[in-house]
């Protein structure tokens, strides 16, 4: 496992370390890791297949070499994830690859006088086109490389093919690697002992409620449990009750700097397939350095463990070490067992032991489990100190985990495989007390949990931006919560912890409290019913009970300032009873109070506030319209959420109300995003995140989508509806940056902020969004509401706004960046007293969204996923809707009544206004929990620090971004095009155009949008003919009436959000290479389109037409992952497309030619189903849209085929989904009824 050479010799160790995390980029440790590779031996282009490899797991037609290769050196190095376009060379070769995920664009053209240009971009230096001898794009994992001695270009097949073939790999495979599902099955398997099984269980923390709530949703559907409303419990280091110390850690996600994946729609690029036991020597490449075991996922059943103990050969040899100490030695003893454990490994492993499996089998009254995070941590990090890790694999056999999230941290620890014991026996236990269906055993049981698993470790992995769970296995992806320095540099090392915490004797109380529970002597043992998720009297505290909810609603429904007051004073004394960490702090009052009537009034006050980007779909209608008309009201600001928003609303109602949100959302999935929806807005959130689930999409449940929101969300009524977890316009800053410019093209007079999530880092990230120009960045905590979630992620990812807040208002003041962005905060807001600590801490404005539903009337039963909300906020059931009691009064009348308590505060704080408030932590001090067994260690001060810089350093916003629109193309559009937008009349242009000249057309769709409404003009009333290569974001929200032709080529997000215009891109005249296989448009075009027309002459990159939602389009071949999440509108391909097409695709119609009769194998068939085109309506669909391209493009293959169309029809496939042909298969049935019926009332009426 150590690195050798002979090459090096003793010198190697003077290259220590060969990269370094903690001083250097991720770019700078790549580069590290390939120059040894190469310099050891190995070619340029063998480092990077090795290093950045294609998707092999999931890909069935990848030549057996090939697969040998990547599964040989899989055995040797973790893939390096994340978006890259790296290029590379050694002088004599000159290469690219890209990322196995294709989420960077990388073009290229080669003249006829062989100069290769290759740029992230189209256009990028001037070339005549009839000198271009061929133009083409990296595909994902694909390699391009000019051998400059030899002369010439090596593309993707070549290079590998003839890499994969210098060494015998797959035979090295057959005879070294042992693969778990091909050894002998155990003699003796472990069986369940029932009779300790509930005190093993007592021992462990396991509740009635998770057994209930978690196990059997993962037992019965193999899918992790769905909640709703977020958390509001304490965090584990602020709870009185004994935690679990995996409840300490909390999930990072990507967000901005690059990508979560789609571990769904995309899951070809995912994979849980590892390899355990010892690592070889990266440096040599030997037969024996696949001498590992190949595991399919990292979840061992018990008879697998046995497997793996029963191995004979001495290459497979294995120790059990006991995680267990003496209850009789207290805290003290599981420190000293940690030692010995530790010095047991390093014993093991001089003794030739290859694998470590961790065991707290045992437990009974005088023994105790260690935590097995704990245990696990400090093995591996031991090792990693001793440089002893890469000689032996990590398996632990433990009672503890139970929850995706337990899973994970031990897997990003170090651990390569665990066998969770207690879980298979409950399993069995709950099949004998009858908890699961007929159909359910305890051996389908355990399946579907390990199932449930997988899915959601792919998940959290794919929030991070990680394909696979050997990049993730000790890659330590977590922030602590409440753990102390000592306890973290030792056993967690390199893990943020910011605020310090409890030790290792606290984890040890906390361990010894579950077990002194289960071994005192009871009449009846019976486990706790535990409260984490439901409210439970005797169970974990909640900040949202049944007392603050009835004095909430008592006090804004009566509109009485002492019931608010009252109920203020219980909340608040319940923050410093520390169920939060804003609890632990105290004001530093002013030595002389200012008078009341000096302070700034409520009625300005208010208008710092918004409510939360809930959905209408997530909530009712009623609920949805009663916010906005208070905010309204109040000159406060209401959110869309991401379900787009009905056009009436933007009308004021005859008594001066308006129901239109001042704040519209667009988030991943564009429901409803049109040039309408954007021209009526007043501020444009971009949802990078949300707190309750960062890293991943919004989801509606099926049963939520009636016709009315189908028709807003442009989708199929009744089909659950999932946004992409990623913006796919946005897997970098610049991205963002792009998008940000696209909206406020968009709309030039609306305010454009991004909502983040709190996590180490966040302040970074939060500068980068100042950077790239947004007006106001959302840090939002972990414990804001969610309509529905993954259970795991609404406990476990996030940190609290606290946090992040702190973070980002000092970042953003140290690097005299806070003075152009507004900061907002949200999470679980609830009085006066949280937002003037949000205020001192940097925030100048304030999300509520808990509090205000439950002024309308919500109870927290947190039912919205299931749309049994019995009180009509969170439900589109008609008749639970008629129970809806809410007033946009009683919202008024809390907000008011949050303004005055802030007011109070003000007064006594010494602040007249709130703009003097912000930033000024010195207002704040730290209460010491002296007296909480746990918290006493917190240390909150990193949150207090003043940024150490001048009085010409602003400390709030006082200035306004420049977004860069007074240079753009579109201000000389919309001058030339007067005549149209004032008067309709037709207006026709001819312009050259460059890469430069980014989002054209969107201000001119601006005003169409906004003077003509959602109609628009006319069609072709604007024509406009480009010549060049357009920018990103050609036509963006193009409005109806617009018509964009361009002869040349674009860049990436052609037609994003496309509403109603049409786009025509052919390419240059007189070009010599053949345009039907010939790169075109770029990335991610037509992403979000809610209606108009595109015909394209030539290839599409990636993702074309993801989320189209009404756009009908032609084109002559695609990337990956064509028509994903498609919900609406008419594709028509008339060549191949990329591999997973119509991945989640619910909705709309495409048309495949598929000549060569390989489409079915790249078509992702989970949701749709192919047919052959066979009705007279399909026929005249599919020859029309042939017919207009080409007319439009003269596409010599849509000539072709119009010429021979009796002989080429039969070779088109229709791609239907499956939801959407049963829905029109219903309206049709339902319409045959409704006229029978009038038949039959006609012939009655005689």
């Amino acid at each position: 496992g150590e690195l050798a050479s002979d090459l090096f010799g003793d010198d190697l160790k003077k290259l220590f370390p060969i990269i370094d995390d903690y001083t250097q980029s991720d770019s700078a440790c790549l580069d590290n890791a390939i120059e040894f590779l190469v310099m050891a031996g190995r070619s340029l282009p063998h480092a990077m297949m090795m290093l950045i490899p294609e998707p092999w797991v999931g890909n069935p037609q990848m030549d057996f070499d090939r697969r040998g290769f990547y599964e040989y050196h899989a055995a040797v190095m973790e893939p390096w994830d994340g978006p890259a376009a790296v290029c590379f060379t050694d002088g004599k070769l000159v290469g690219a690859t890209l990322d196995r995920n294709g989420l960077r664009p990388c073009r290229y053209q080669i003249t006829k006088d062989d100069v290769v240009v290759l740029a992230s971009e189209a256009g990028v230096l001037p070339a005549d086109p009839k000198t271009i001898r061929m133009k083409g794009r990296l595909q994902p994992g694909r390699m391009f490389v000019v051998d400059t001695v030899q002369g010439r270009i090596l593309d993707d097949e070549e290079i590998k093919a003839d890499i994969t073939k210098r060494k015998p790999y797959r035979q090295w495979l057959t005879q070294y690697r042992v693969s778990l599902d091909e050894l002998p099955e155990p003699l003796n398997v472990p069986q369940p002992d029932h009779p300790t099984l509930r005190q093993r269980q007592q021992a462990f923390g396991y509740t009635v409620e998770e057994l209930k709530m978690v196990l059997i949703p993962m037992a019965i559907t193999g899918e992790e449990p769905i909640s709703s409303m977020g958390t509001d419990t304490p965090l584990a280091v602020l709870s009185e009750r004994p935690q679990l110390l995996f409840k300490y850690f909390k999930q990072l996600f990507a967000q901005v700097t690059n990508p979560p994946i789609d571990p769904i729609r995309e899951h070809l690029v995912m994979s849980l397939v590892t390899n355990i036991g010892p690592k070889p020597n990266v440096i040599a490449e030997i037969p024996e350095a696949c001498r590992r075991i190949k595991l399919q996922q990292p979840i061992l059943s018990n008879v697998d463990l046995q497997k793996i103990r029963m191995i004979g050969d001495p290459h497979f040899k294995s120790k059990t070490l006991s995680l267990l100490f003496k209850v009789a030695e207290g805290p003290e003893g599981m420190a000293t067992a940690l030692d010995q454990l530790c010095q047991q490994a390093s014993r093991a492993i001089k003794n030739g032991e290859k694998f470590l499996i961790l065991s707290d089998r045992g437990i009974n009254a005088e023994w105790v489990p260690i935590p097995s995070l704990l245990g696990v941590s400090a093995v591996h990090h031991h090792l990693v100190r001793e440089e002893t890790r890469t000689e032996v694999g990590l398996i632990l056999e433990t009672g503890e985990p139970r929850d995706v999230h337990h899973f994970a941290c031990l897997i990003g620890y170090g651990v390569g495989a665990i066998n969770p014991y207690l879980v298979f026996e409950s399993l069995v236990d709950m099949e004998r007390e009858g908890y699961f269906p007929e159909s359910v055993d305890a051996a389908t049981a355990e399946s579907k949990f390990i199932k449930a698993v997988n899915k959601g470790l792919l998940k959290i992995f794919s929030k991070m931006g990680i394909s696979t769970v050997q990049s993730y296995c000790g890659a330590q992806i977590f922030e602590a919560i409440g753990l102390n320095t000592k306890l973290i540099d030792r056993f967690f090392t390199g893990t943020a912890s910011r605020i310090e915490g409890m030790g290792l004797s606290e984890v040890g109380e906390e361990t010894l409290r579950r077990h002194a529970l289960a071994y005192r002597p009871v009449p009846m043992r019976q486990l706790d019913f535990g409260g984490e998720i439901h409210y439970r009297i005797q169970g974990e505290h909640h900040n949202w009970n049944p007392e603050t909810i009835y004095k909430l609603q008592h006090a804004s429904r009566a509109n009485d300032a002492k019931a608010y007051a009252d109920f203020s004073a219980l909340v608040n004394k319940e923050d410093q009873r520390r169920s939060n960490l804003r609890g632990l702090f105290e004001f530093n009052w002013a030595a002389e109070p200012i008078p009341l009537e000096d302070v700034e009034p409520a009625s300005e006050i208010v208008k710092r506030f918004t409510t939360g980007a809930m959905s209408f779909g997530a909530i009712s209608k009623e609920a949805h319209e009663t916010l906005a008309i208070a905010m309204n009201r109040i000159g406060a600001k209401s959110n869309t959420g991401e379900g787009g928003e009905d056009p009436e609303r933007f009308i004021p109602l005859p008594n001066g109300d308006s129901r239109n949100s001042y704040i519209k959302q667009v988030a991943s999935g564009r429901f409803g995003v049109t040039a309408h929806y954007l021209v009526n807005a007043r501020e444009l959130q971009i949802k990078m995140a949300q707190g309750a689930k960062p890293g991943e999409g919004g989801q509606l449940p099926g049963h939520k989508v009636d016709e009315f929101i189908a028709k807003l969300r442009y989708s199929t009524p009744g089909v659950q509806l999932i946004s992409p977890p990623p913006h796919h316009d946005i897997y970098s800053i610049e991205d963002l940056k792009q998008l940000i410019f696209d909206l406020k093209n968009s709309n030039p007079e609306a305010a454009i902020s991004v909502k983040l999530v709190a996590e180490v880092g966040v302040g970074t990230v939060a500068a980068g969004v100042a950077k790239a120009h947004a007006d106001k960045v959302l840090i939002s905590g972990d414990s804001g509401g969610t309509g529905a979630s993954p259970l795991s992620s609404i406990k476990y990812a996030g940190v609290p706004w606290e946090l992040g807040l702190a973070e980002t208002h000092q970042t953003l003041v140290l690097n005299d960046l806070r003075g152009r962005i507004r900061v907002e905060t949200d999470g679980q807001l609830k009085t006066g007293r949280d937002v003037v600590i949000a205020t001192l801490l940097g925030a100048e404005e304030f999300g509520f969204s808990t509090a205000p539903l439950i002024v309308e009337g919500c109870i927290m039963m947190r039912k919205c996923h299931l749309n049994t909300c019995p009180v009509g906020v969170a439900t589109q059931d008609g008749e639970l809707r008629k129970q809806f009691t809410g007033k946009p009064e009683h919202v008024v009348n809390f907000f008011m009544f949050v303004a005055e308590e802030i007011r109070s505060l003000m007064a006594k704080l010494g602040f007249r206004t709130m703009r003097e408030m912000i930033g000024r932590v010195d207002k704040l001090k730290v209460q010491k929990a002296v007296d909480h067994w746990k918290a006493k260690g917190l240390d909150l001060s990193p949150l207090l620090v003043k940024p150490d810089v001048g009085p010409e350093v602003a400390t709030s916003c006082v200035q306004k971004q420049d977004h860069g629109l007074k240079g753009i193309l579109d201000n000389q559009l919309v001058k030339w095009c007067q005549p149209a937008i004032e008067r309709g009349e037709p207006v026709s242009l001819d312009l050259p155009i460059r890469n430069v000249n980014r989002t054209t057309g969107t201000v001119l769709s601006s005003h169409i949008a906004r003077r003509y409404g959602p109609d628009g003009l006319p069609p072709d009333t604007i024509r406009i003919r480009f010549t060049g290569s357009a920018g990103q974001s050609f036509g963006a929200f193009l409005s109806k009436g617009i018509t964009l032709i361009l002869e040349g080529e674009s860049n990436d997000y052609l037609g994003k959000g496309l509403s109603g215009g049409k786009i025509i891109v052919v390419p240059p005249k007189g070009v010599t290479y053949s345009p039907e296989d010939t790169i075109l448009i770029g990335n991610t075009s037509l992403y979000g389109a809610t209606g108009g027309e595109g015909y394209f002459y030539g290839i599409a990159g990636e993702r074309f037409a993801v989320r189209n939602s009404g756009a009908r389009a032609v084109i002559d071949g695609t990337g990956d992952h064509g028509c994903e999440y498609m919900t609406g509108g008419v594709v028509v391909v008339l060549g191949k497309t990329g591999r997973n097409f119509a991945a989640g695709m619910s909705g709309g119609d495409a048309y495949v030619l598929d000549e060569d009769g390989q489409f079915p194998a790249r078509c992702n068939m989970g949701m749709v189903e192919l047919e052959p085109v066979v009705s007279s309506e399909d026929k005249q669909t599919l020859r029309g849209m042939i017919e207009a391209h080409f007319r439009y493009t003269q596409s010599v293959n849509a000539r072709r085929i119009l010429e021979s169309w009796d002989m080429m029809l039969p070779k088109f496939v229709k791609v239907m989904p499956s939801d959407y042909k049963r829905v029109l298969q219903e309206r049709k049935t339902a319409l045959a009824k409704e006229h029978a019926q009038r038949g039959r009332e006609a012939v009655s009426r005689g």
